[in-house]
């Protein structure tokens, strides 16, 4: 697969429009749409890493200097993330008495745990399908 082959399956896994990866990047969706059929040969670096974070890949698969990308969250796994995020953020900053290193827990403290309880839901959640995944089902 081409790097333009690549974003163009990346985007539509996440269920991105042309306009929305576009629009995440700093670009026309006429750029993306050029990118994916390989009509822009020479991508900017600064675009190609906008890009791979948007896709929740890194610029070496989009390059193609790795040979498999890792497991990326779909829109579901990133809302559900997001609700149970928002349902802690609510239970904490409810608490009375709420510690945070030895101190009263502060929005910016608890902001912080969610932060990080984000990251490891991100990791678990992409961990866990290309554990899971059975080949018969996973794109080469």
């Amino acid at each position: 697969m081409n790097m333009g082959q690549k974003i163009h399956s990346l985007r539509t896994q996440k269920g991105l429009t042309l306009e929305e990866l576009g629009n995440m990047v700093g670009v026309g969706k006429s750029t993306v749409r050029k990118w994916e059929n390989g009509m822009i040969a020479n991508m900017k670096r600064d675009k190609i890493l906008k890009v791979s974070e948007a896709l929740g890949t890194t610029p070496a698969y989009l390059m193609g200097w790795e040979e498999k990308d890792t497991a990326t969250l779909t829109r579901k796994d990133e809302r559900d993330i997001e609700k149970i995020l928002d349902q802690t953020r609510e239970k904490l900053l409810s608490q009375e008495g709420l510690m945070f290193d030895g101190d009263p827990a502060s929005p910016e403290a608890i902001e912080s745990i969610l932060a990080a309880m984000q990251i490891g839901m991100e990791m678990a959640k992409k961990k866990n399908k290309e554990k899971y995944t059975p080949k018969k089902y996973k794109k080469d």
